[in-house]
């Protein structure tokens, strides 16, 4: 079984930063891709940036120039470095991961549970 544990959520002042961290573990024998989701209240969940097994990156456009993802393939670990935050970033942040299984290699999809972001003076 696959997890994914997200931390790094919290309260930040309009304008700082923040970083989260979301760590893969379990029977893994490759991940694929590793992104970054969110979901304000009354909203629906959407992609905010998404790491390809490549090296691809890709961002929705009101992140773009403010949050940057990147990976730690050794540690299975992605982050996002969130800078420059608004109030209308304030969401649930969910990691999702997609790969094979260790053993069986069946295909993988999984979220993690998610952490709260709140940018708010």
């Amino acid at each position: 079984q696959v997890q994914l544990v997200e931390s790094g959520g919290g309260l930040v002042q309009p304008g700082g930063s923040l970083r989260l961290s979301c760590a893969a573990s379990g029977s893994i024998f490759r991940i694929n891709s590793m992104g970054w989701y969110r979901q304000a209240p009354g909203k629906e969940r959407e992609l905010v940036a998404h790491s390809g097994s490549g090296g691809f990156t890709n961002y929705t456009d009101s992140v773009k120039g403010r949050f940057y993802i990147s990976r730690d393939n050794a540690k299975n670990t992605v982050y996002l470095q969130m800078n420059s935050l608004k109030p209308e970033d304030t969401a649930v942040y969910y990691c999702r991961t997609t790969g094979f299984a260790a053993g069986s290699f069946r295909s993988l999809e999984v979220w993690g549970r998610g952490t709260l972001v709140t940018v708010s003076s």
